[in-house]
């Protein structure tokens, strides 16, 4: 498949006024220190399938990354076209032990974010999970009484989600009929990869109840930003830790918000914030991680999770009631 660019504007405010913060040879630098950086923590004996969502990703580099002058947001520009985005994860191919592994090492962080979409909600309902991908989430919230469907645009994990019994829909938010309202709906580290992000908080807002909650967890692009721009001499290092932990180095996804921004965004659909939580990366570590690398990732991320206000956070959930 040939993927084809449009120049961009701010997917949030529209404007075209912006900075670049990393070109495209500055990102291949930060790939090649990805890639030295995981080559240290993993097995020599490490399969090539088991690098996804660590040094391989779905997206290709960007090619340029700027950062909105008006709103802070960071996105690509040129930006990929829509029509390439979804068949690049529609036609993906995925392998079944892969996903058994990414399941496992990322089930306890979904049963976090269950119950803090549960204290928002203030009890389980009904809900849609918008990129439901290996059906975490869904385990999760239906162990506290949720009823989530899923919906997602990639075959390959649809069927291994349907697999463990639940119902998931093929395509996307737009392809979800209204005649039912949810109570919730959650967007769980795909918002950044949607390339428009305005139609689908459309289109949430749209299935949402009066009152219902919008849930959307994503990395933060004024995180990526300040740290790109302080990492110089001794902060180098822990500088590149810090990304390289939270799937950073490199820039893997579309957007990169700020909670100010996404909140701007959400209340052009009539949505109100009521909580900003910070939070780091799911964890990354599997058994192909030396074991010094994996206690590594998890004392940097605890640290991270216990000092950092949510502006400042690698990543960072939002919860909006309509």
């Amino acid at each position: 498949m040939t993927t084809t660019y449009t120049l961009a504007a701010c997917p949030v405010c529209g404007s075209a006024d912006a900075a670049e913060i990393a070109s495209g040879d500055e990102i291949r630098d930060e790939l090649e220190s990805l890639w030295s950086f995981h080559t240290r923590r993993l097995r020599p004996d490490t399969p090539p399938l088991h690098l996804t969502d660590r040094v391989a990703f779905s997206q290709q580099p960007p090619l340029r990354l700027v950062r909105c002058a008006v709103c802070g947001t960071v996105y690509r520009n040129p930006r990929e076209c829509a029509r390439s985005v979804f068949e690049l994860y529609a036609g993906e191919p995925l392998d079944d032990a892969v996903l058994a592994s990414l399941f496992a090492t990322q089930l306890a962080s979904y049963r976090a974010q269950a119950h803090r979409l549960t204290r928002v909600a203030g009890r389980p309902g009904r809900g849609l999970e918008v990129g439901s991908y290996v059906g975490g989430f869904l385990v999760a919230s239906a162990e506290l009484g949720w009823r989530f469907e899923g919906v997602d645009v990639s075959e390959g994990a649809n069927a291994f989600t349907r697999a463990r019994g639940f119902t998931v829909r093929q395509g996307t938010i737009a392809d979800v009929a209204g005649e039912d309202a949810y109570d919730t709906i959650a967007i769980w580290n795909c918002f950044d990869q949607l390339p428009d992000p305005r139609a689908t908080v459309r289109d949430a807002a749209r299935l949402l109840r009066p009152g219902g909650v919008l849930a959307i967890r994503v990395p933060s692009g004024s995180f990526y930003a300040w740290l790109r721009r302080h990492a110089h001499g001794l902060l180098r290092r822990p500088a590149r830790a810090l990304l390289a932990h939270n799937n950073l180095l490199g820039f893997p996804y579309l957007h990169g918000f700020t909670p100010s921004s996404l909140a701007r965004l959400l209340a052009e659909a009539g949505l109100r914030v009521v909580r900003v939580h910070g939070d780091t990366l799911v964890p990354l570590a599997d058994r192909w991680t030396r074991a010094w690398a994996a206690g590594e990732e998890w004392l940097l991320k605890r640290a991270v999770r216990s000092v950092a206000p949510a502006r400042r956070s690698p990543w960072f959930e939002l919860y909006a009631r309509l």
